[in-house]
């Protein structure tokens, strides 16, 4: 089973995670911008978790033989906050990054005017940028917000297949497949979704612009909850080339559009075998200490 992972907080997890992400089939991942669980209190602090996420982690995913890409965007929760919305001057610069291949997390945390302009003004950096989209749909009221979130994807003008929509759920699935976005499923142990009710979904559904990802962030979560779908999947009788387009061919198709994409085997990494010693970032190596 090859696994693509669409949406995964790496920042948040462990060497560990990689290597048995690896172990499980993840070949490539995408890592969005997000809220990283305490508010940030400069535009400084943003650049430098940008500069994190395409230099340091995309160097640590290669260690393990993973393909790490990342989505650059102000979350809808520090939208709100006037000492990080002068970063929406700064994204620009970063969508033309390598590695770059969506603007996001995008979208609405409490749907107030701030975030209004925020999830605007990216649309259009997307647009200009020709990078497809990472939308955020609430915790709270997720109807009534994807209901306004799809309004304002289309009054911006962005073709609905540069958007995946994403944290869906049984309640706004239909709303999404019906405008012709794509639809996301963060895949948790205890919230959002499990992989049991993805799989229904799945068989109502089909398999068609749906991607499934493990989000694994700071919280309780689970990098291998894609692994865990792809199996449920063969259980409920889907077959292997419709798993493989779920947690494959589908987030390939959609972040292809970016054209930013490498998902080419590692240089150098060989399966079972430590990093190599003198591998470093800006003088960091995922081994710590000295070897024996």
């Amino acid at each position: 089973m090859r696994i693509f992972d669409p949406h995964i907080h790496m920042t948040s997890r462990t060497t560990d995670d990689y290597e048995v992400m690896y172990a499980a089939g993840v070949r490539a991942l995408v890592e969005p911008a997000f809220w990283l669980g305490q508010p940030r209190t400069t535009v400084g602090s943003f650049l430098d978790y940008f500069d994190a996420l395409l230099g340091w982690e995309r160097f640590r995913a290669t260690q393990f033989g993973i393909r790490h890409h990342a989505t650059i965007a102000l979350n809808p929760k520090e939208a709100n906050d006037p000492r990080c919305t002068p970063v929406l001057d700064e994204i620009p610069r970063y969508l033309a990054k390598d590695g770059v291949v969506a603007v996001g997390e995008v979208g609405y945390d409490s749907m107030t005017p701030a975030e209004d302009e925020a999830f605007t003004r990216q649309l259009a950096m997307a647009i200009d940028a020709e990078l497809p989209v990472m939308v955020h749909t609430p915790h709270r009221d997720k109807l009534v917000g994807t209901r306004r979130t799809l309004d304002v994807v289309r009054e911006s003008g962005i073709a609905p297949g540069m958007v995946v929509v994403d944290h869906l759920n049984e309640t706004n699935v239909a709303l999404v497949k019906d405008a012709g976005a794509w639809m996301g499923f963060s895949v948790y142990p205890d919230t959002k979704m499990d992989e049991h009710r993805m799989v229904a979904i799945l068989l109502e559904h089909g398999t068609e612009r749906v991607l499934v990802n493990s989000a694994a962030d700071w919280g309780r979560s689970d990098p291998l909850k894609t692994l865990k779908t792809g199996r449920a999947m063969l259980a409920a009788g889907f077959s292997d080339d419709e798993v493989d387009q779920v947690l494959w061919r589908n987030p390939v198709a959609f972040y292809g559009q970016s054209g930013n994409l490498l998902l080419d085997p590692v240089p150098g990494f060989v399966e079972g075998e430590a990093p190599a010693a003198t591998a470093s970032y800006e003088g960091s190596s995922v081994l710590r200490g000295a070897r024996v």
